[in-house]
Formats: C-alpha cells, structure tokens, sequence
C-alpha cells in the first residue's frame, strides 16, 4: 500500500472564498450562518442559511460556459482550479490516463432543477432551458472536472448524502494506494438553496430555528438547546497523489489521508445508529494501522439535530472508551453550516488545517450543555498548541451510510507553506 498526500486544497464554504481566508474564520469561531435573503424566504418556517459570501459565478466563467454550469458545478470548478493551482504542476507530470476525479454531491444540480419545475408546473409553460438535463445531473460537477483537466480515469460521482464526499476522498485514497491511480481530485460540492429544496428539508423537521438573540447562532452541535441543521453551499477539493511522487517533483504536502471507514447502519433510513458509526471509526482506524490511542482530535458530524449528536456521543465512547473524554472534538457545522454532501471534504480540509496548526477548532454556540454529550467538544474558542498528529473526521448520512477519515499531519520537512 502507497501512502497518499494531499498536495492540493481548494475550497470556497460559508466561511469565504479560499484556503486561508476559511481558515481564518474558523480558526476566530466566525458563522456564516445568516438570515436567508431571498424572494421565498417569507414562506420558510425559519429563513436560515449560509452561502458563500459574494459568490458571482459570472467572475469566473464566460457567458456560453455560465449557461451550461448549475452552481454547483461552478462551485466544483472554482474549487478544482484552486486545488490544482496549489499542487504545484502535479498534473504536468501524470499520466492523465492514471488519474481520476471523484466528487460526492447530495442533490447535485439542485437550483436548475427546482427551476424547470417552476416553469413547468408554477407557470405552466411547456419550454424549460434546453440544457437543463445536463445542468441537473448529479455528476455534472465531475464530468466538468474531468473535461477541464483531461482526465483520462475513472471518472466517478457518489451520492451517499451527507457522507457524500467523505466517500468520494475515501474511495480516491482507496485507488491511489493500491496503485491504480497516480493523480485523483477528488471531494464534493452542494448548492442545495433552492426553494423546493428547503421546503423538503423543512418538512422534515430537522432544520433549526431561529436564534431569538442571534441568527447566526442558530445552529449549537452537542448543546442541550440545539434545535437542529442549517443548509450550507460550496466545495472543497483536494489533489491526492502517491507521497513519493509528490516529495520527488518538491509539491508542497498539506497533510496525508490515512485510511477510510465506511459502514452501513442498514437499520433506519433517516435514525442513526451508534454500532454503525461506531463500525466506520474502527474500519477507519483499522485501514490506517492506528489503534483508538492513537488518534488526537475527531471533527464531529455534529449536525445539531437531537438524534444525531447524542447518538455520536456515544459512539465516540463505544470505539475510545477511558480515552474519549480526553479527545478535543470539534462539530464546524456550527460555523458553516450542514454543506450535505459536500460536508465530508469541507471537514477533511478545516481538519487538515487543524493538524498543520496544532489547533482545536471551536465548537461554537454551546452556552447550554447536554448532559447527554459529555465529552470535549472545544467549547466555543479555539485551543491553541494542541499535541496533534492524527485526526478523525466523521460524516453520516441519511440512507445508513457511515463514512469516517483518517487523517495525519504532514511532518514538518515534508510541509512547505
């Protein structure tokens, strides 16, 4: 088995438009949970949301392009090219033969879709945009990739929903340290704000309510008085490559995908369980050759929602026992929100830039703490000159699936900034 580098980063969340800009924001507990501002937005139980702030894909795209790309399509792009632009030449020297992108999305081209059903069924007009299948496919995003780039592997799409991307980086680390790949982007986007969209989520009952002090803290992970999710857009993409080929051409090494957990609770559709997520911290423990004593921080799902932060509580118990209230936890989500399937690598990035600080991320908005979830969740600031060198970050998922990374921090010989 090769060890795998993650040489390339690009991503654009809630919390900015950029690596360093986003880890900024996380690092100072900013939220780019916001009032929803939109011609709906009246007709939403609780208008929440957090977007991309100043986002125009029309900075990025010429118009032909722009009319064939959904947003999260833009997003993947915009995200790719950042990724690819920081691996420093990493595509000059492959085989684009033997490299492949991977991307997870959970609703894929959301927005063009619930548009051509306004125009069908709200306006009852029989003429929709003529490329509105190819805008709405779920692997638009990564068939865009592949073209951009000429990527010549395999060229895969996975819609796990909230573990989407978590497996999508899983399933590339898979590839490339059996050696059948050499080069993989791989990650996710999700641009899931559209009307429809968020009157099926409301629906469910899992979104939050408004803050009555603060919107922006309306989403509180692991606190008594969470109320639920806030929808989140944007991508984050990463360049794996094989760590040999990525120290002989000097690339700058952001840190190293371990191994990879995947499990199914195969019990519920939406209602988790903790023997599943449980089983996908092990497998990730396992394929990376770590013992639970190994591991020095976890970024939490987190969702805050009430089933879903007391069962990972307690799943956290069942794989560290003794250890688990030692472990710093950190749930972003607060900050950025719920990016679906795009979750998994937006988490994977703020965990690999965690570990490159030696930095705990806060779990923000817990002024209330549940009793139910005892464990160290970094209250509310970040914690500095953490002892970390190895880190899981979790994703689980409406459907059962359970997808867990592990993580380690690139040594310092091998970082270049």
């Amino acid at each position: 088995m090769r060890r795998v580098a993650v040489t390339g980063i690009g991503v654009l969340c809630p919390l900015g438009k950029g690596v360093a800009e986003i880890d900024r924001n996380a690092h100072a507990g900013r939220s780019g949970v916001h009032r929803l501002e939109a011609p709906f937005a009246h007709r939403l139980i609780a208008p929440l949301a957090a977007t991309v702030p100043g986002f125009d894909g029309a900075q990025h795209f010429d118009p032909p392009k722009l009319r064939m790309l959904d947003r999260v399509s833009q997003f993947a792009l915009v995200a790719a090219r950042q990724a690819v632009d920081a691996a420093g030449g990493g595509l000059d020297v492959c085989d684009r033969n033997r490299a492949g992108v991977f991307v997870g999305t959970g609703m894929g081209g959301c927005l063009s879709n619930d548009a051509g059903y306004q125009t069908l069924y709200g306006e009852a007009s029989d003429r929709i945009k003529p490329y509105t299948v190819l805008l709405g496919m779920p692997n638009a995003p990564a068939g865009w990739i592949g073209l951009e780039y000429g990527l010549l592997g395999p060229n895969l799409t996975y819609s796990t929903a909230c573990a989407s991307s978590a497996v999508a980086i899983g399933e590339a680390w898979l590839r490339i340290s059996c050696g059948s790949l050499d080069l993989a982007l791989a990650g996710g986007a999700e641009a899931p704000l559209a009307f429809g969209s968020l009157k099926a989520w409301e629906a469910l009952r899992t979104l939050a309510s408004i803050d009555p002090v603060e919107p922006s803290a309306s989403c509180k992970p692991f606190s008594q008085n969470r109320s639920g999710m806030v929808l989140g857009e944007g991508a984050a993409m990463l360049v794996l490559e094989p760590w040999e080929q990525a120290i002989a051409r000097g690339a700058a090494i952001h840190g190293e995908i371990l191994g990879y957990g995947l499990s199914t609770d195969a019990g519920h559709l939406t209602r988790p369980s903790v023997a599943g997520q449980a089983a996908a911290m092990r497998g990730a423990l396992q394929s990376a050759a770590l013992d639970p004593q190994d591991i020095d921080m976890i970024n939490a799902h987190g969702t805050g929602t009430q089933a879903n932060d007391a069962v990972e509580t307690a799943a956290i118990k069942a794989v560290f026992g003794a250890r688990a209230p030692h472990i710093p936890i950190s749930a972003t989500k607060a900050m950025h929100g719920h990016l679906l399937g795009a979750a998994g690598a937006l988490e994977c990035v703020l965990s690999l830039l965690a570990l490159r600080h030696g930095t705990a991320l806060p779990t923000m908005h817990m002024q209330d703490p549940d009793p139910a979830c005892d464990l160290d969740y970094v209250p509310n600031a970040a914690r500095e000159d953490v002892a970390a060198r190895t880190m899981l970050s979790n994703s689980f998922a409406f459907g059962g699936t359970n997808a867990v990374l592990a993580l380690r921090a690139a040594s310092p010989t091998a970082r270049k900034a």
